[in-house]
């Protein structure tokens, strides 16, 4: 346990030191990884995995998937980009999909923040009701 605790920390703040102005540097992720393989240390793989899962979460948290039930305009899409970014910052990305099965409406993801605006989840509540 106390290995786990400790592998954890030294990955947040290798973590840490891959960031710059407050967002990832793949670069600097890499010679981090590098450095630590070479190191040869005994915990080597419990920090690499911790450090992989930060590197994993910051990527959700800098990733909206938008899906909706038919194509988007362009219109609509740079006005769902254009709200995101207000809300989550400038260096979200935006991936657009469609999903004929939500029926209806809009569902958007953001890390673990989930807006779900479609026929299907409101279907599925009212079944819930009953």
């Amino acid at each position: 346990m106390i290995k786990n605790k400790q592998a954890n920390r030294e990955a947040k703040q290798l973590f840490h030191l891959c960031r710059v102005n407050s967002s990832l540097d793949e670069d600097r992720v890499r010679q981090v990884v590098k450095q630590v393989i070479i190191s040869g240390r005994r915990n080597s793989h419990a920090i690499l995995a911790q450090l992989f899962r930060f590197v994993r979460l910051d990527q959700d948290r800098h990733t909206a998937k938008v899906e909706s039930a038919t194509p988007l305009s362009a219109e609509l899409q740079a006005a769902t980009r254009a709200s995101l970014i207000r809300l989550y910052g400038p260096a979200l990305a935006t991936s657009f999909a469609d999903r004929p099965s939500l029926i209806g409406g809009m569902r958007i993801q953001v890390g673990s923040d989930v807006y779900d605006g479609t026929v299907q989840s409101e279907l599925a509540a009212l079944e819930r009701r009953f």
